[in-house]
């Protein structure tokens, strides 16, 4: 009877798992038979004329193509560029028109379907690390431009592509064709509200589309899609994220943890250049920076700012309102609390005692979104690694804040860092020991971190 039993218990489990193999077949042979996606891989364009070529250029620099698809050290486009996602790393590809390595083979429609599709020459899913879903925004025009300066001005590199650094069977590509199926829209211009304010429309196209500020900005589900494309997709666009453990900031018009309190001025000053008066950018998106805001010309600065300030809220908050007693307690003497001592030998010869830092040069931390999000790993990784602010258009000195995971233990950085958030006015909460060893071990590198502030914290002026 037990053999008995034993042999049907094993003929259940065999017959199982054929069905299981007989459905993953099915599925996969579903994604050759029905690749979808539209397009037409063999259209073509006329040959273009400078002006449109001058005009991919500038595309490219907003869509930041040369940020992923260019390696530390390497030629501009050809790839190679580690990314980091849940599931291993996935390496940026050759984009130049070399024939064999890069794009020099694809027609214009293989081109605008890798763009704007998330679908390669050989009809295979791109990895959404590519910011498809966000393409799909972006006008005719504007990726004939970009087909024509990839095409007709950058310079060919012969580089193979490397392979992703992913485990079988997370590395079979054919369950991206899915995922684009359920999450990626269709192709379709921005949509703008009808309010008459071209400003306000072009910010909208930039953000949404080639600035793809929702790929870092916007939270993500357990399935890694943005949650949010659009405003009209409600409050979770670009309500913040996190990315390879740095936390990007919401856009949004939080009062203490977005830029609810920050100028549009401000704003156009950081994009522009990294740094205002009271703020600067650290982390990866001081190479959104380098490679693409710094470029942009002022009207299209303005129009981003214009509409990130037309976003409300996501989050009800108030205001952060400075507290001079942290000043006056330091710039007296008054340093009993482990953090405080730490802050003033280590911290406060940049960021002074009142936290309100040097403009053009180091930023506040009175009023600082990051130090007064829930979230506080971009504040950990950077006293770990430290950070460097991009050179701007206009100014191209650079600073750097020094890495301190040799100078200072876990329990030291959380003893510092729990001391900025709750000092100044900040209402971060406390850090942890722990979560500073969790992320002492990781790669400096990460996705993009913008460090703000509240320039409505206090009236007075800074004193030493």
């Amino acid at each position: 009877m037990n053999v008995v039993a034993r042999r049907r218990r094993g003929g259940g489990f065999l017959r199982a798992v054929v069905l299981l193999v007989v459905l993953v077949a099915l599925a996969w042979a579903a994604t050759l038979v029905f690749r979808g996606g539209g397009g037409d891989a063999s259209a073509t364009v006329p040959a273009p004329n400078d002006a449109l070529i001058r005009q991919g250029e500038y595309v490219a620099r907003l869509g930041d193509c040369g940020a992923c698809h260019t390696a530390p050290g390497g030629r501009p486009f050809a790839g190679g560029l580690p990314i980091a996602s849940p599931i291993g790393t996935i390496y940026s590809t050759n984009i130049t028109p070399d024939p064999t390595t890069g794009i020099g083979n694809y027609t214009y429609g293989q081109f605008e379907r890798a763009v704007r599709r998330g679908i390669n020459a050989s009809g295979h899913t791109l990895y959404p690390a590519m910011p498809y879903p966000s393409y799909a925004k972006v006008s005719d025009g504007d990726i004939q431009a970009l087909y024509a300066y990839f095409m007709h001005r950058v310079t060919p590199v012969e580089q193979v592509n490397q392979r992703v650094d992913i485990p079988w069977p997370l590395s079979m590509r054919w369950p991206l064709t899915y995922w684009r199926w359920m999450f990626a829209p269709k192709v379709s211009p921005v949509e703008t509200a009808a309010t008459g304010d071209a400003a306000l429309a072009r910010g909208q196209y930039l953000v949404e589309g080639l600035g793809h500020c929702g790929a870092c900005h916007t939270p993500r589900a357990f399935t890694l899609q943005e949650k949010a494309l659009s405003p009209a997709d409600g409050k979770g666009y670009l309500g913040g994220g996190v990315n390879d453990n740095w936390v990007a900031p919401s856009l949004r018009g939080e009062l203490a943890s977005g830029l609810g309190s920050v100028s549009e001025e401000d704003i156009i000053a950081l994009l522009k250049n990294g740094r205002s008066e009271r703020s600067a950018v650290f982390g990866g998106m001081a190479e959104v920076i380098e490679h693409s805001t710094s470029q942009m010309n002022d009207e299209d600065l303005a129009a981003i700012a214009h509409f990130i300030k037309s976003l409300p809220p996501a989050r009800e908050e108030s205001a952060i309102s400075y507290d001079p007693a942290t000043h006056t307690a330091l710039s007296g003497g008054k340093v009993s609390g482990v953090g405080a001592q730490l802050y003033v030998d280590n911290c406060a010869t940049c960021h002074r005692t009142d936290g309100r830092g040097y403009g053009q040069v180091f930023p506040a931390l009175a009023g600082n979104p990051v130090l007064n999000g829930t979230d506080s790993d971009s504040a950990i990784r950077l006293v770990l690694h430290g950070g460097t602010m991009p050179a701007g258009r206009e100014a191209p000195a650079q600073f750097s804040m020094p890495a301190f995971r040799e100078r200072l233990s876990d329990h030291e950085i959380a003893e510092v860092l729990t001391f900025a958030r709750s000092s100044w006015g900040n209402r971060g909460s406390a850090v942890k020991a722990p979560q500073v060893t969790r992320l002492r071990n990781l790669p400096p590198s990460g996705d993009p971190l913008m460090t703000g502030y509240d320039p409505r914290v206090g009236t007075e002026q800074p004193q030493p």
